[in-house]
């Protein structure tokens, strides 16, 4: 095994590699099957020193650490765990854990990664589509707002009207788009 880590490539996929720590020998060929059966890569690393290499060079989806390493060296299998970053962690008996047991525990962490990003994908969303929603209610009503002024020259109306009309047009593409779940969340009505 390679102390730089062994790329065992899969078919092409959008996910990012798995990273596997393990000393045990003959590994290469349970990656290779692994890598082929999920559609990703699967990079090895013999110990701690290749594990950080990989971990700094580029971003995982799952490291796996095999359970002998981690009992044996816990301060190195923290130090990984650690750095891998965003990456679901789990740790594996390779030398009891068949094959089918290992491509099962990975498939469940590589799902539970794409759930937890999709949530998080959402919430960003909603978050960004609640700040555009906030804005054009400002915008909105500040314009009707200076509408209603008393000392406003037939000029500045005019550009106060159009500003408001911009605003119930962005309203409008908010409520089409679904951004506001088909209500007008909070926005004032447009105006006629």
């Amino acid at each position: 095994m390679s102390t730089t880590g062994a790329i065992i490539p899969g078919q092409a996929t959008l996910r990012f590699p798995v990273l596997m720590v393990t000393v045990i020998d003959g590994i290469e060929s349970t990656a290779a099957e692994l890598a082929s059966r999920l559609r990703l890569v699967v990079e090895i690393a013999s110990g701690k020193a290749a594990a950080i290499r990989l971990l700094d060079r580029r971003v995982y989806s799952v490291v796996v650490i095999d359970q002998l390493f981690a009992e044996t060296d816990p301060a190195s299998a923290e130090l990984i765990w650690t750095r891998a970053g965003q990456a679901i962690p789990l740790q594996i008996n390779f030398a009891l854990a068949g094959r089918n047991r290992i491509e099962l525990e990975m498939r469940s962490a590589l799902a539970r990664r794409e759930r937890e990003q999709a949530l998080a994908a959402a919430a960003a969303l909603a978050q960004v589509n609640a700040e555009i929603r906030d804005a054009v209610t400002s915008f909105l009503l500040e314009s009707r707002l200076a509408l209603t002024e008393a000392d406003v020259t037939p000029a500045l109306r005019m550009r106060l009207e159009t500003l408001s009309g911009i605003a119930g047009r962005l309203q409008q593409m908010l409520v089409v788009s679904g951004n506001l779940h088909g209500t007008t969340g909070g926005l004032p009505p447009p105006m006629g």
